[in-house]
């Protein structure tokens, strides 16, 4: 089977359940931004090495695929796809909290760096952040679940907080942001 289908040459793409919409559609553009957020995990996964992390991180791409497939489904139709579920938040709070139990608390803006793979994970923040915005908007059309939604907002404070791990890690330094004063 050849990987190219020429079926989207003219702008549109198929989702799951056989609809067609063109790939600028809201909904293309939400699942994308999760599709591009996956490939930043594993840019993010392959620059430092923490098993527990990594592992997290893993677990991350895979509960990602499962909303990615929520979010390319026909709404108009049954499609049977994986489920979000409370656990999957669950999980990454309990990751959020045993990293900020490790760190100092945080008094100052940061700005983003310290490490590249620090900078790698503020990169997996804003994009998750942009997924966002972009399931909420779909959310307006078309109905998403909730849990999604929370997954996503609670993901990107991980990136924040793994940032942070990272650098602590590889004991480099936090650049704190100092507003310049008149």
């Amino acid at each position: 089977m050849r990987i190219y289908t020429k079926s989207g040459d003219k702008g549109t793409t198929a989702l799951f359940g056989g609809k067609r919409v063109p790939k600028d559609d809201i909904r293309i553009e939400a699942y994308g931004t999760v599709d591009e957020l996956n490939s930043f995990i594993g840019l993010l996964n392959s620059a430092f090495v923490d098993a527990t992390q990594n592992h997290f991180l893993t677990e991350v791409q895979k509960r990602l695929f499962t909303i990615g497939s929520n979010l390319a489904s026909n709404p108009d139709k049954e499609v049977i796809t994986p489920d979000i579920e409370e656990d999957d938040i669950n999980a990454i709070e309990k990751e959020i909290d045993m990293m900020q139990d490790l760190l100092p608390k945080l008094k100052n803006f940061i700005l983003p760096g310290g490490h590249q793979a620090a900078g790698f994970a503020h990169v997996c923040r804003t994009v998750c952040r942009r997924a966002e915005r972009r399931v909420i908007t779909l959310d307006r059309d078309s109905t998403v679940d909730p849990l999604i939604i929370k997954y996503l907002n609670r993901l990107s404070d991980y990136f924040f907080v793994l940032s942070r791990y990272i650098v602590m890690q590889h004991k480099g330094e936090e650049i704190l942001w100092s507003p310049r004063m008149k």
